[in-house]
């Protein structure tokens, strides 16, 4: 009975070790947030890049562009994240560097998908939208690596660039442009007058 009792024992010990290791490992996983400071941080910059990618996202999907609100917020989040992540890892400035160059090159082949070809004769439609995401990547950069006020202040410049700019460029155009010259009036041909006395 004794030995019995002293197995149980240990096998509840043992078992009780086991689920202590489990959550010591999990405690160990989720310990890249380890204090309120760095929950708030991390949480701001990646909701700033969200937001700033949403606002140029937002102009474009009301021009009616394919990539939209939704696209441009996971760029400028995933973005963020890449940065954050190496941040939090402590890498050099020269492993960041590499990061950087990785970024900047996907989310061009990313912006390439949305320039397309429209006809023979070389019209092309898509360039501003696919400049928009490699800027929205970019702008998810500034904010992951903390540098939230440069973010907003190119957001703000994008901004100005894609909706006041094209009203600006088109009233210059039309003051530069002569107006176009009026045809010349037509007249009706003058009638014969009507002979007197005639009843018909």
């Amino acid at each position: 009975m004794t030995a019995t009792n002293g197995r149980s024992r240990s096998e509840e010990k043992s078992r009780g070790e086991w689920w202590q290791q489990v959550l010591n490992t999990v405690r160990e996983e989720f310990s890249d947030l380890p204090d309120a400071t760095q929950v708030t941080r991390v949480t701001l910059r990646l909701m700033v890049a969200a937001v700033l990618g949403g606002v140029l996202g937002y102009e474009r999907e009301k021009k009616g562009k394919a990539a939209g609100m939704r696209t441009h917020m996971l760029v400028a989040l995933g973005a963020a994240l890449f940065v954050l992540i190496p941040q939090q890892a402590r890498v050099t400035d020269a492993d960041m560097t590499r990061v950087l160059q990785g970024l900047v090159a996907g989310d061009g082949f990313l912006g390439a998908g949305a320039i397309i070809r429209v006809s023979d004769n070389g019209e092309v439609k898509g360039l501003t939208t696919a400049a928009g995401i490699w800027l929205t990547a970019a702008i998810g950069m500034a904010a992951g690596m903390g540098r939230e006020a440069t973010a907003i202040l190119c957001t703000v410049l994008a901004l100005g660039v894609l909706s006041v700019f094209p009203k600006v460029a088109q009233s210059l155009e039309g003051r530069e442009q002569p107006p176009a010259p009026q045809p010349p009036e037509v007249r009706d041909p003058p009638q014969p007058p009507k002979k007197r006395g005639s009843t018909r």
